[in-house]
């Protein structure tokens, strides 16, 4: 069985066309399936939509997070709830293409663990988003060790792989676990389509903040920018010293507070950056011995009719 998980936050005119779409899909390719919906704390009706699907559909599991706790909690809800041989992710916005779904599944049944969605093309995505994007995937690219751009959520996972992610206490970044856990991956090309309702909820600034916190999150690399800042530092310190080493054997001072100025400037600057990663780095340890939950269901429907 396959099961389909679709997180969704206020996407009450996106739940219904997405389950049809997909279902239909399955259904026409002989492909057993559930249907996962993860409501991320909508504010509009999307929970109400879910279950309403659940009293009329046989396949179908709704959970409405009791807050906003954003997409990985929403991911993570769903292959905790999943109980198929395989899984696969996709956007209730269907910009991500459904019919790539049956041949991800057929790869599946060749033996791949993970099928991966690459994006082709983004679509009429915004010129700095795009840009955003092409740049986060290039710089965690280096730090992981492996190439993830055009990557995205839009993934099938085996069993096992979905157990090993399950087990995975940390709140990770699910694009880079699912490189990071290895098993026999292949990839799907496909072309991001048009969004039929609704927006993006995504804004720059949450961009930013979602990109700063996975590269933190997986990586230390950013911690090696104070080392590096403090190298640069000593450098910059030692041809000054020589410099005013030179002046005072020779009778000349250096003139006038603006170099003493400048330099003061910029060693505070160093300073602040470096207190600024370390103290992120503190505070995402803090979240995580805090030991607090990645998300916390308020309710759950699930479809009582069997045979339908």
């Amino acid at each position: 069985m396959l099961s389909v998980i679709i997180p969704a936050y206020n996407e009450e005119k996106c739940i219904r066309r997405a389950y049809d779409t997909i279902n239909a899909l399955l259904n026409e390719n002989k492909i057993e399936c559930e249907f996962i919906f993860v409501d991320d704390g909508s504010k509009d009706k999307t929970y109400e939509e879910i279950t309403a699907l659940s009293v009329e559909k046989d396949n179908v599991t709704g959970l409405h997070f009791s807050r906003n706790f954003a997409k990985e909690s929403a991911i993570s809800a769903g292959l905790a709830t999943a109980g198929g041989n395989c899984a696969v992710v996709i956007d209730s916005d269907l910009q991500h293409p459904p019919e790539k779904i049956i041949e991800m599944y057929r790869l599946w049944e060749e033996g791949y663990e993970i099928v991966e969605g690459i994006k082709r093309a983004r679509g009429n995505e915004k010129k700095m988003h795009r840009f955003g994007a092409k740049l986060f995937y290039s710089v965690i690219s280096r730090m992981a060790g492996f190439d993830m751009a055009n990557s995205s959520d839009f993934k099938l996972l085996d069993r096992k792989v979905v157990d090993v992610i399950n087990k995975m206490p940390e709140r990770g970044f699910f694009r880079a676990i699912s490189y990071w856990v290895g098993y026999n991956k292949t990839t799907v090309e496909y072309d991001v389509k048009e969004r039929i309702d609704g927006e993006s909820k995504w804004s720059t600034k949450g961009l930013i903040r979602y990109a700063f916190s996975n590269i933190t999150s997986y990586s230390t690399a950013p911690m090696q920018i104070v080392t590096a800042l403090g190298v640069a530092m000593l450098v910059i310190s030692v041809i000054f010293g020589v410099w005013a080493l030179i002046d005072k054997i020779i009778g000349r001072a250096l003139e006038g507070m603006t170099t003493v100025i400048i330099i003061t400037i910029f060693i505070g600057s160093i300073i602040m950056i470096s207190l600024g990663i370390i103290g992120y780095y503190i505070a995402r340890i803090y979240e995580e011995i805090k030991g607090r939950p990645k998300y916390i269901v308020s309710s759950t429907v699930k479809s009582d009719k069997k045979g339908k």
